[in-house]
């Protein structure tokens, strides 16, 4: 039977650009509910409207704990720790920081980019740089003394390349030029094709443009990219070693400039792109960091990412090593990168 109750423990927030999960986990470290929803995308709503897509959800995590929320009533939790896609800079953070006090589910809040909640999935201290990239790409590196690296990873803007949807744009440029004689052939154009049961990549570009198949399913292109690699063809490849390239350059200057190139230190890789542990880039990657970052310790987390932000809100909170245990244990963890 439902109770109005203040439940101790954390709301964890996980937002990204496709999907956001949501975990209301005791303070001893016990999933009580979880929930799903679409993207997370303030830069586009405002944070305000972002946010408050949110409220059915944990609306929904309450109705499975049992507990009846009122208007104005009770906080649900103690604390919210929400890691969040598109929180790229600190007005950022600010703003939705403010979005989800304003909502009154926890006595207290903490927002951060989601790559920190990666970073701590992945890492069982306040030690390691950690790299995503799923639809878009980012780093952030951390100390114990509090010392940070992050980029603004605003996209193009701000150097960034790569990402899932980066990846699926340049396939595209390379398959639709190969089609119409302006640039090298490749496999690209016709496995494209065939993926989408259309001509090649242009029959997908007008697809997509006159909303005959959703945009979301354009990231699809990368598995494509991939597939095509494998086959060994060259522009594939190419795209494949600078995404590889890529990733290595971030957790190296991310290491450089936190002085940790001198000891061991986890570089955790996530998003869709790395946790598909394709071996093409994988292993690039990894030969990559031996020769430039030989003591970092690259590890894979295919954990959803809310275990982050879950572990942040439980640091938050003091609590005792087993509850960290007893979340960690109800998700999958990290698999490291042989060497």
């Amino acid at each position: 039977m439902s109770h109005s109750a203040h439940l101790p423990g954390v709301l964890a927030i996980d937002a990204g650009n496709s999907k956001t999960d949501l975990a209301l986990v005791g303070a001893d470290g016990t999933v009580l509910a979880t929930a799903r929803g679409g993207g997370f995308q303030p830069q586009h709503t405002g944070p305000a409207a972002a946010v408050a897509a949110l409220a059915p959800l944990v609306d929904d995590l309450a109705r499975q704990a049992g507990v009846t929320r009122q208007p104005g009533g009770r906080p649900l939790t103690d604390h919210v720790s929400a890691c969040l896609a598109n929180a790229d800079l600190p007005i950022e953070e600010q703003q939705l920081h403010e979005a989800i006090a304003g909502h009154g589910w926890a006595t207290s809040v903490h927002v951060a980019n989601d790559t920190f909640g990666l970073l701590r999935a992945g890492t069982d201290g306040p030690l390691g740089v950690a790299v995503v990239c799923g639809a878009g790409i980012n780093c952030v590196g951390l100390r114990p003394d509090g010392r940070t690296a992050r980029w603004p990873a605003l996209g193009r803007l701000t150097g960034d390349w790569g990402g899932g949807g980066g990846l699926a744009e340049e396939a595209m440029w390379h398959a639709a030029r190969a089609e119409d004689g302006r640039g090298e052939a490749t496999l690209l154009s016709p496995m494209i094709g065939a993926h989408f049961g259309l001509a090649g990549a242009n029959a997908l570009a007008e697809a997509l443009h006159l909303g005959r198949i959703a945009p979301a399913r354009l990231h699809e292109v990368s598995q494509v990219l991939f597939a095509a690699g494998a086959a060994g063809d060259p522009i594939a490849l190419g795209l494949i070693d600078r995404q590889a390239d890529e990733v290595a350059r971030l957790a190296v200057v991310a290491l450089t400039r936190l002085e940790l190139l001198d000891r061991p230190v986890p570089v955790v890789l996530g998003g869709g792109v790395l946790a598909s542990r394709q071996p093409l880039l994988i292993d690039n990657l990894t030969a990559r960091l031996a020769a430039d970052a030989p003591l970092a310790e690259p590890r894979v987390v295919v954990a959803p990412p809310v275990l982050g932000a879950a572990l942040l809100g439980l640091d938050h909170l003091g609590a005792a090593p087993a509850a960290h245990r007893r979340l960690r244990d109800a998700y999958p963890t990290t698999h490291p990168i042989a060497a």
